[in-house]
């Protein structure tokens, strides 16, 4: 006998049950709706793949290459971003960077503990050096920095030390610009000199940036010692800190049995030498990325070609270290790296007597999903001759492009080349609006911009600039005239700035210059095209105001004419 449904009883199709039936029918398609709104989120959240915040995926960056057999990123002589430029602006609360109501409260009590423990209080020592560790001094020196430099927050004080004489103290402090607009921190030292009139202490002066040497921290591995006033402990290893001593030592294998232990993936040859820096490293953080993926150290080759489109002989220009260009503290702190000389020296030392094995791989097509399950203790990707099949970047394309993510967050820009863009700004006390201004070649090609030579002369700069930027403002030019007398003209109404206005900060006398040629076995190195467009352009980012040539100054297209729209997808 066939069995009836509930809805085949004829007791419920009676009028007082039509309401509760009605009812129990609604929520039994609510919750299978409620249902399936669940799964079809869980799909989309589990096959989302989010943009890559630093280069576009390969369907999109199609208008970055041609379609000819050398097919390449554009040689343009533009800075490359870093994962730095993607830190999103510090969020800290008020409460959490020093001000100088922080230091009175500080002062106050502990002159109330100081007057509990003292029986009719104590006379001041009037006479003698001044004692830079007192904390009277410490406090002293606090409050003339903070009214002093209006524009940043403070941080953390470093401990007062002895300057040059007995009436100096150098101090250190780690801050933020008030409108900074990326999450780094920097470090200044400076010198104070210290007055004393009729047992009363004062800031007579405060010396120019990084003076206060004495207070600099001199080993990697020593503590800081900064005197915790205020601030947060968690931020030294998620940003980047600028004004501390660079360690640029290499990462090595210590033994023979964690050599043997590991496993490692390198690149070989290629197109992809002599490129643009953006080229070089699209390329780069590839392998990374792959490395990465394959949970192998990454054998790199720290010696970089640069192109002729940042020489000053316009030639290209092999024997560059990675590290004047790039964190690579950073890099080996945060992923797996060996560098290739050292690794081929032990691979020669220990490869026939612990039997380690090569798996060669000479296909790009060949993808590193089917790399997960080699055992082999090396894995070298060598590229061939024949352009744009022998870039490296080609491993990521297709298919791989949603498995392997570029690890863009890992390079950062040299601390020392940053250190150069701090000082600059320091100079300027953080207060200074700027402009890009984009000329050289540009200007020369009507057909490709013809407004450009006439909306970037300095009447219509002028007139542009009037309603964009304050009278008797600093303004930071940051721009490819060779010629900055060109500018002349805006002097009359802005305290005018060119990147060439601080050589000192890298000349022969310069720290920089200093450092360098040690990294550099002892040859100086040249301050090239791309570290001066590299820091032209961050001292522009750290402006109050920020005016762009394409975007603010002419109605031109960057990449010339009908190609806005282009380059706004």
């Amino acid at each position: 006998m066939l069995g009836r449904s509930t809805f085949s009883r004829p007791g419920n199709f009676r009028p007082e049950n039509l309401g509760p039936n009605a009812v129990a029918l609604f929520r039994t398609l609510g919750f299978g709706f409620f249902v399936f709104g669940v799964l079809i989120f869980t799909i989309i959240a589990a096959t989302y793949e989010p943009e890559d915040p630093l280069f576009h995926p390969s369907t999109k960056i199609s208008n970055f290459l041609t379609s000819k057999s050398n097919a390449t990123f554009k040689s343009d002589n533009t800075e490359a971003k870093t994962g730095e430029n993607f830190l999103a602006p510090n969020q800290t609360e008020v409460a959490s960077f020093i001000n100088a109501t922080d230091v009175a409260e500080l002062i106050s009590s502990e002159v109330h503990a100081a007057e509990g423990e003292a029986e009719g209080g104590a006379v001041a020592d009037c006479e003698g050096p001044i004692d830079c560790r007192d904390p009277e001094v410490f406090h002293l020196m606090m409050t003339a920095a903070i009214e002093k430099f209006k524009d940043i927050h403070f941080y953390r004080f470093g401990k007062g030390v002895r300057g040059s004489n007995d009436t100096t103290c150098d101090m250190a402090w780690r801050y933020r610009p008030k409108e900074g607009k990326t999450a780094s921190f920097y470090k200044d030292y400076r010198r104070f000199t210290i007055l004393r009139t009729n047992c009363t202490l004062s800031v007579g002066d405060i010396g120019e940036y990084h003076t206060g040497v004495n207070a600099r921290k001199r080993k990697k591995n020593q503590k800081p010692g900064f005197q915790k006033t205020g601030g947060k402990q968690e931020e030294g290893g998620a940003f980047p800190i600028y004004g501390e001593p660079v360690n640029d030592k290499l990462p090595v294998v210590e033994s023979e049995g964690s050599f043997r232990g590991g496993k490692y993936l390198i690149y070989v040859g290629g197109g992809d030498r002599c490129k643009s820096m953006n080229h070089y490293l699209w390329s780069f953080l590839c392998a990374l990325g792959e490395a990465q993926y394959l949970n192998r150290t990454l054998v790199m080759d720290l010696s970089i070609c640069l192109s002729s489109i940042y020489t000053s002989s316009s030639q290209d220009e092999e024997g560059k270290d990675f590290r004047f260009y790039f964190d690579f503290e950073h890099l080996s702190e945060s992923a797996s790296v060996l560098d290739q000389k050292q690794f081929w020296a032990d691979w020669d030392k220990w490869q026939k007597k612990d039997g380690l094995r090569l798996h060669v791989v000479e296909n790009f097509q060949v993808t590193p999903m089917k790399l997960h399950d080699v055992k082999d203790s090396l894995i070298m990707r060598k590229f061939g001759s024949v352009e744009p099949d022998n870039y490296w970047y080609r491993v990521c394309e297709g298919e791989t492009e949603s498995v392997v993510q570029r690890p863009w967050h890992l390079i950062w820009k040299s601390k020392r080349l940053m250190d150069i863009v701090s000082a600059i700004a320091s100079k300027l006390n953080w207060d200074y609006d700027s402009v890009h201004i984009e000329r050289g070649e540009k200007v020369q090609n009507k057909e490709l911009w013809p407004n450009l030579a006439q909306d970037t002369s300095p009447d219509s700069l002028l007139s542009t600039l009037k309603d964009k930027v304050e009278d008797g403002r600093n303004l930071y030019i940051a721009t490819n005239e060779p010629d900055t007398s060109f500018f002349d003209p805006l002097k009359d109404k802005y305290a005018t700035h060119f990147l060439d206005e601080y050589k000192d900060l890298w000349d022969e006398k310069s720290e920089w210059y200093s450092e360098t040629t040690k990294l550099n076995n002892g040859v100086p190195v040249d301050f090239d095209g791309y570290m001066r467009v590299s820091v032209d352009t961050e001292v522009f980012l750290r402006g109050k105001k920020q005016i762009e040539t394409f975007n603010d100054l002419t109605n031109d297209c960057k990449d010339g004419v009908n190609t806005c729209n282009a380059a706004a997808s």
